[in-house]
């Protein structure tokens, strides 16, 4: 994916046509702050158009993840499309095959996380490079990405990039753990991919499911479902009163009656949304009278 040639030179210009964009081959001096520009890349900059040094597809045989880069800047600097660029990249997009699936993993996720990815990803999945290395998604998950991207700016919500993955992707929980095992993401992230592929039923209480699931994962699951993470609330989430020795000390034995106890117990304080101590004893007993 990678061939690199180490060559010196002494001289900027040749160093900076090794570069990928031109818009990546800008050089100040140290002293007197001019700008070196030899592939015009002030002009790009100005028509925010990404465009290859040279010959683009020289530059993608150089190193095969510039594809991938090419739509990470198109996302965050572009408004121009350089023709010659977007069809070098939809040629090649195969090449992406080779590449490590770590490169890969980084590409991806450095360009979800971007303000506004979702022009560029979709451009991608229509020129069929972003199926080279994501053949999971369908047109289903592009609308899906672009949905959630509404919900997070009505939302006030930053981008996230395991969540727009999970956009993305159908809601099936083992083929999330595929998907994160061959892009080799990390434990967390891989953890966090998974709990948000099971998506939501519709009608769960947004404190409940904070409390099951942790802040972070239940914001994320309300916003793929459409719906506000303000519902969670600013405060603490609460911590269940009820302890097994206080349901020993009713005279339960110990044991696995002790542990159906609490969860029954626990249930029902979930469903009533974490009253206080005096109903937890309440449920106590009416769960140890049943």
């Amino acid at each position: 994916g990678r061939r690199a040639t180490v060559a010196f030179s002494t001289h900027w210009q040749d160093d900076a046509a090794r570069r990928d964009f031109t818009i990546n081959a800008l050089y100040a001096h140290p002293q007197t702050l001019a700008i070196s520009d030899w592939f015009d890349g002030l002009a790009d900059l100005d028509l925010r158009r990404v465009r290859f040094i040279g010959d683009a597809r020289e530059r993608i045989r150089e190193d095969h993840l510039r594809i991938l880069r090419y739509y990470r800047f198109q996302a965050r600097f572009g408004a121009m499309l350089d023709g010659e660029a977007e069809a070098a990249c939809a040629d090649m997009a195969p090449m992406l095959k080779g590449l490590s699936r770590e490169r890969v993993a980084m590409e991806l996720l450095t360009l979800l996380a971007l303000p506004s990815p979702f022009d560029t990803v979709a451009r991608m999945f229509e020129r069929g490079v972003l199926p080279v290395v994501l053949p999971e998604v369908d047109a289903a998950g592009i609308a899906a990405l672009g949905a959630l991207l509404a919900a997070e700016a009505d939302c006030d919500i930053a981008p996230a990039a395991i969540r727009r993955l999970a956009a993305l992707l159908p809601a099936d929980p083992r083929l999330a753990d595929q998907v994160a095992a061959r892009l080799r993401l990390s434990t967390a992230q891989r953890k966090h991919l998974v709990r948000l592929a099971r998506r939501l039923a519709g009608g769960e209480q947004a404190r409940a499911l904070a409390y099951a699931e942790g802040r972070a994962v239940a914001t994320d699951l309300l916003l793929l479902a459409r719906r506000n993470p303000v519902d969670i609330g600013p405060d603490p989430l609460p911590m269940f009163p009820l302890k097994g020795g206080q349901v020993v000390a009713r005279g339960v034995g110990a044991g696995p009656e002790v542990a159906r106890v609490l969860q029954a117990v626990e249930a029902r304080w979930i469903a009533e949304q974490f009253p206080g101590e005096e109903r937890v004893a309440q449920l106590l007993d009416e769960a140890l009278r049943g």
